[in-house]
């Protein structure tokens, strides 16, 4: 079994390697590449097609793999909005993927936004660094309290839930396709309009496109903080813009962005980076972003490994795909 993985980390072969050990007929080969239209020939001769969150596995590319005799695409990761399902059920081709690897890690990642951006505490370590012990502009405010609202309730959202409650926050939910639980449900509108600090944790699909965009803005609390550990896509980068500059907006964390397949997973520090609304958003003191580590833990590169290769034995053996994309 010939596997091929396209936008390969050196961070993850190790797992990748260690785990695949348990499966004798498993070939691994490591692509730096990303998978596209353009670079799917170089999967010629493989069985399976393994790929991220940024890889193309589009329409064009889908007919590529389609044409050299790949079978099935796994994803080794929970979202798959870069899948074209319709063309890979048109060209025979198994969709399967990681569906929950570690939603404590994303939850917990979220809480490091919300407490690095309240407290200041990335500018308070530069200026100490320097020796500048001065506590001006460094004010900061209780999480206790404070009414934290999350779009999208799954495995990462009620992830979420727990540690807010912990940290004794009145926590606001909106997600129609949950129960009751250590939370109030409310509408969007009331969610967007009561929360001091908003989490997304939906994933991205037709409806939820820009789901925060002017209008949401607009309904918003004066300063509000915004997080989005989840899709970039899901918020629209130049209404952002436009909340940070009237102060609408107050606190931006994120770990994803609409553009980052062109920015993300690369050292760029010796380029010039052509996307002017990255620079923008970069360039507001009350914004803080992380290239897309909120998955980044030992447990969860493990179990994404580990489920991964789980999901190929079980389309090989032809047994039920529990975890397949349809």
């Amino acid at each position: 079994m010939k596997i091929a993985l396209f936008s390969s980390q050196n961070y993850e072969k190790p797992f990748f390697r260690q785990l695949s050990a348990h499966y004798a007929d498993f070939n691994l080969t490591f692509f730096d590449e990303k998978l596209s239209a353009q670079t799917a020939e170089m999967a010629t001769g493989f069985d399976v097609v393994c790929v991220f969150v940024n890889d193309s596995v589009d329409a064009p590319t889908l007919a590529v793999l389609a044409k050299i005799g790949v079978k099935c695409v796994a994803l080794r990761c929970a979202g798959f909005n870069n899948v074209d399902l319709a063309a890979a059920k048109q060209h025979g081709i198994t969709v399967v993927r990681v569906p929950a690897y570690s939603p404590e890690a994303v939850a917990e990642h979220c809480v490091a936004l919300i407490l690095t951006l309240s407290r200041k505490t990335h500018k308070a370590y530069n200026r100490v660094r320097e020796d500048n012990f001065d506590l001006n502009g460094l004010l900061g405010f209780n999480l206790h309290r404070k009414t934290v609202g999350i779009i999208g309730c799954g495995k990462i959202g009620q992830a979420l839930v727990n540690i807010l409650n912990g940290f004794g926050a009145n926590v606001l939910v909106y997600d129609p396709n949950i129960g009751e639980g250590n939370y109030t449900q409310v509408s969007l509108d009331i969610l967007l309009s009561q929360s001091d600090i908003i989490s997304l944790h939906c994933p991205l699909t037709e409806h939820t496109h820009h789901l925060i965009n002017d209008d949401a803005f607009a309904k918003m609390k004066p300063g509000v903080m915004l997080i989005n550990t989840s899709r970039g896509a899901l918020l629209d980068s130049s209404a952002c813009i436009r909340a940070l500059k009237s102060r609408k907006l107050g606190y931006l964390g994120l770990d994803v962005y609409e553009q980052e397949s062109e920015l993300f997973f690369k050292n760029r520090s010796e380029e010039i980076i052509q996307d002017d609304t990255f620079s923008r958003l970069v360039s507001f003191p009350n914004v803080l972003i992380t290239g897309h580590q909120g998955f980044f833990t030992q447990e969860a590169l493990h179990e994404i490994a580990r489920v991964t290769l789980a999901n190929i034995s079980a389309w090989e053996s032809k047994q039920p795909l529990l975890n397949q994309v349809k």
